[in-house]
C-alpha cells in the first residue's frame, strides 16, 4: 500500500526538509502478528536532484540520455557526433579567451587577405597587365579603411559591453525599422560569407590537386557539413578545433612574407613567366576608367568583412568581457592589415597576374615564384585552404547569436532563441548551415561570383551601427562624446561611401540581388514580429476570470472504428471525467454496425453509442458534421474528442496502419472550441519476448 502523507519529516542526511509531494510511505508488516513499520521512498533520486528548498526537482544528465527502444541508437549516435550534454552553470567555462576568441570570429577577417588582393587584380586584369600596378595602392587605402572601422567598433564595444551588434545599436538608437534593416543584411552577409569561405578554401585545395576541381561542390557542401558538427558541440570547443589551422595560416604566411620582401629587396626573385595554358585567352580589353577602378576596390573591400563578428560576439568572452572583445579586434586588425598590404606588395613587384581560367589561385602562384613547387608550397595552400574554410566559422558563431537576439525580439521563430545541449543555438546553426549549402550549389562554389553579394549587406550593418553610435553620441553627451562623435561619425561617412560604391560598380554582377533580398527579408521579419504581437494580445489576460468564465463542460464523445481494448481504454478514460460521454461509431458497413450494436451493452455497458452510417466513404467529414450539429444545440460548451491510438511495439509497424487517429488529431487541432484527448494504447509483450 503507498501512502502520500499531508506530512513527512525529512531523514535525509544533509538534514533538509523534502517535500512531502517527493516521498512515498509503505506500510510494511513483519514476520510477527503485530509487528509493522513504515519504509521511506523517494522515487525521484535516481534521475533528479533536490533544489536547496528541498520541494524543487533538478533533471540530471541521465533524463537526457537514457533512451529506450531504437531512440538509444541515435542518442549515442548524437552523443558520439556533438559530445554530452553540458550542464547550465558550466556556461563560464565555456566562455572565450582572446586567443582563442581571435581564431572564432576573426579567422572571417584574417583569412580574406589571401583572397582580397586577387579579387582587385581580377578587375584590374581586365584593363591589361599594366593596371595591376595599382593592386597596392587599392589594398593600402582598404587597411586605412579598416582601421577607421576598427576604432568606430571599439567605441560600440564599449559603449554596448553586452553586445554591439549593429541590430542592437541601431534598434537602441535608430528605431526598430533600421535595426531590422540592419539585421536583414547581416544575416544575408553571413550565409555569403560562409559560401565565399568555404569556396575560397576549395579554390585553394583545388590548385594543389586540380583533378579535384570537378568535384569542388560536393567538397564545399562536406566542409559545412564539418563546421555545423563543429559548432554544434560549443562554441569552446570549436575555438579548440579551429585555433590550430588559424595561427598557423598566420605563422606560414607571416614567414613567406617576410621571406619575399628580403628577396625582392636583394632582386633574387626571377620574373613571373604565364604558363603556356593561358595564351589566347584574352585578359585585356576594358579602359582603366573610374568605374574600373571603383569595381576592383569594392571588391577587396570584402577584406573589411568580419569586422562585426567581434562585436557581435561580445558575451561569448570572458569577464571583463568588452575589454577583451576589444584587444581581440586590434589584433585581428594589425594581424590582418600586414598579411594584406604584404601579400598586395609582393604580387606586384613580382608581376604576378591572376589565372584567367580560376583553376590557380593568386597566392599560390606567388608561393610558387618564390620558393618553387616544394614542400613550402604545399603546406602554405593547406594552410590557407584550412583558414579560408574554417572562416566560415566566423559566420557560425555570429548567426546564430544575432538570430537569437531577433527571436528574443520576436523577429525570428522562437526556436532560434532555445540553446541546445551544448549551450549552442542549435537552431541557428543548422539553418545557417542550408542556406550556405544552397549558395554553393547555385553559384558552383565561384569565389568571383559571389563576391559581388558579399560586401554590400555588410556595410550597410556597419553604417547603421555607425550611425547610430553617432546619434547616440550627440543625443546622450557621455564622457568623450566628442572624440566619439569623430570617431563615429568618420566611420559612418566611409562605410555609407563604401556601401554606394559597392552597390553601384557590382550592381549588374549581383549587387542588384542583394538590394532586393534585404526588404523582403525585412518583411519577413517584421510579418513574424507581427504574428508574435497578435498572439500577445490573443492570449494576455487583462484581469482574473471569474470561476464561471473560466470553463464550460465539455460534451465529451469517443470516435471508435470498433469493439477491441483500445476503444474500451478509451471510453473508460472518457467516463472518468463525464457521466455523459458518447460514443461514435461511423461506418459505411450496415451490417458491421448491426454487430456493434448487439455486443454494445455487453462491454461498454450504459455508455451511449451513436452510429453514424457514411455512404460516401468518408470518416472525417460526416464526424465533424455530427460534432457541428452537437455545438449548435449547445454553442458554449466545447467539445473534448476522446481518441483511441494504437502504439505498435516497432516504429516499422505504424507503416502496417492507417494512422486515422493522427490524421484526425490534424484536423481537430485547427478546429475552433474543440479539445483533443490522445489515448494510446500500448500492446503487452507475448511472455518469453
Amino acid at each position: 500500500m503507498l501512502v502520500f502523507p499531508a506530512v513527512a519529516r525529512s531523514e535525509h542526511p544533509d538534514q533538509r526538509r523534502v517535500d512531502p509531494r517527493l516521498e512515498v510511505r509503505e506500510r510494511r508488516r513483519g514476520k510477527r502478528p503485530g509487528d509493522a513499520y513504515v519504509r521511506i521512498v523517494r522515487p525521484f533520486e535516481d534521475a533528479f536532484q533536490r533544489g536547496e528548498e528541498g520541494g524543487e526537482l533538478i533533471a540530471t544528465e541521465r533524463t537526457v540520455l537514457d533512451r529506450r527502444g531504437w531512440t538509444s541508437t541515435l542518442r549515442r549516435l548524437r552523443t558520439w557526433l556533438i559530445g554530452r550534454p553540458i550542464h547550465t552553470g558550466q556556461e563560464e567555462h565555456e566562455r572565450l579567451t582572446k586567443v582563442k576568441g581571435l581564431a572564432i570570429f576573426s579567422s572571417d577577417n584574417i583569412s580574406s587577405s589571401a583572397y582580397g588582393p586577387e579579387e582587385i587584380m581580377r578587375v584590374l586584369a581586365a584593363a591589361g597587365a599594366g593596371a595591376l600596378t595599382l593592386t597596392l595602392p587599392l589594398a593600402a587605402l582598404i587597411t586605412v579603411m579598416l582601421a577607421i572601422v576598427t576604432l568606430s567598433y571599439r567605441q560600440t564595444i564599449r559603449a554596448y559591453p553586452h553586445g554591439a551588434s549593429s541590430y542592437i545599436v541601431a534598434s537602441d538608437n535608430l528605431g526598430s525599422t533600421m535595426g531590422v534593416l540592419a539585421a536583414a543584411a547581416l544575416l544575408i552577409g553571413y550565409v555569403v560569407t560562409v559560401a565565399v569561405s568555404v569556396s575560397a578554401g576549395v579554390a585553394a585545395l583545388t590548385s594543389i590537386v586540380p583533378e579535384l576541381y570537378p568535384e569542388r561542390v560536393l567538397i564545399g557542401i562536406a566542409v559545412v557539413v564539418l563546421l555545423m558538427l563543429g559548432n554544434l558541440r560549443g562554441i569552446r570547443e570549436s575555438g579548440t578545433i579551429f585555433m590550430v589551422p588559424t595561427y598557423a595560416y598566420i605563422g606560414i604566411m607571416l614567414s613567406i612574407i617576410a621571406y619575399g620582401v628580403v628577396r625582392t629587396a636583394l632582386g633574387t626573385v626571377p620574373p613571373f613567366q604565364a604558363p603556356a595554358a593561358w595564351e589566347g585567352i584574352e585578359q585585356g580589353g576594358q579602359a582603366l576608367g573610374l568605374f574600373l577602378i571603383l569595381r576592383a576596390f569594392s571588391q577587396g573591400a570584402v577584406a573589411l568583412t568580419g569586422v562585426e563578428a567581434v562585436s557581435d560576439g561580445v558575451p561569448a568572452f570572458k569577464p571583463p568581457e568588452w575589454k577583451n572583445a576589444r584587444t581581440t579586434l586590434t589584433w585581428a586588425a594589425i594581424v590582418f592589415a600586414i598579411l594584406f598590404v604584404g601579400i598586395a606588395y609582393l604580387v606586384t613587384a613580382v608581376g604576378i597576374q591572376p589565372d584567367p581560367t580560376e583553376q590557380q589561385t593568386v597566392l599560390s602562384l606567388l608561393v610558387r615564384q618564390l620558393t618553387g613547387d616544394g614542400v613550402i608550397l604545399v603546406v602554405a595552400q593547406l594552410a590557407t585552404a584550412l583558414i579560408l574554410a574554417l572562416a566560415a566559422n566566423t559566420s557560425f558563431a555570429d548567426f546564430p547569436r544575432l538570430s537569437s537576439f531577433l527571436a528574443r525580439d520576436g523577429y525570428l521563430p522562437r526556436q532560434f532563441a532555445f540553446r541546445g545541449e551544448r549551450l549552442a543555438f542549435t537552431t541557428g546553426i543548422v539553418a545557417l548551415s542550408l542556406m550556405a549549402i544552397g549558395l554553393l550549389y547555385f553559384f558552383e562554389a565561384s569565389v568571383s561570383g559571389l563576391i559581388p553579394l558579399y560586401t554590400l549587406g555588410v556595410f550597410i550593418a556597419f553604417t547603421l551601427s555607425q550611425s547610430g553610435m553617432l546619434w547616440r553620441w550627440w543625443r546622450r553627451r557621455e564622457p568623450g562624446w566628442h572624440t566619439g562623435l569623430v570617431i563615429n561619425g568618420l566611420g559612418a561617412a566611409t562605410t555609407l561611401v563604401v556601401a554606394f560604391v559597392v552597390g553601384g560598380s557590382n550592381f549588374f554582377q549581383g549587387s542588384w540581388l542583394v538590394i532586393a533580398l534585404v526588404p523582403l527579408l525585412m518583411a519577413l521579419l517584421m510579418g513574424i514580429h507581427g504574428h508574435y504581437r497578435e498572439m500577445a494580445r490573443a492570449l494576455e489576460l487583462d484581469r482574473i476570470p471569474a470561476a464561471a468564465e473560466v470553463a464550460a463542460e465539455p460534451i465529451v464523445i469517443v470516435p471508435i472504428a470498433r469493439l477491441d481494448r483500445p476503444a474500451l481504454q478509451a471510453i473508460a478514460f472518457a467516463n472518468s471525467i463525464s457521466s455523459e460521454a458518447v460514443a461514435v461509431h461511423v461506418t459505411n458497413d450496415p451490417a458491421t454496425a448491426e454487430s456493434l450494436r448487439e455486443r454494445w451493452p455487453e462491454w461498454a455497458g450504459t455508455t451511449e453509442l451513436v452510429v453514424v452510417e457514411s455512404p460516401y466513404r468518408a470518416l472525417i467529414g460526416p464526424l465533424l458534421a455530427y460534432m457541428d450539429a452537437l455545438q449548435r444545440q449547445a454553442p458554449d460548451r466545447p467539445i473534448l474528442v476522446v481518441l483511441a491510438e494504437f502504439v505498435p511495439r516497432h516504429w516499422w509497424e505504424n507503416l502496417l496502419h492507417n494512422q486515422t487517429a493522427l490524421r484526425l488529431k490534424l484536423r481537430l487541432f485547427a478546429r475552433r472550441n474543440t479539445i483533443v484527448a490522445d489515448v494510446p494504447y500500448h500492446p503487452l509483450r507475448p511472455p518469453g519476448a
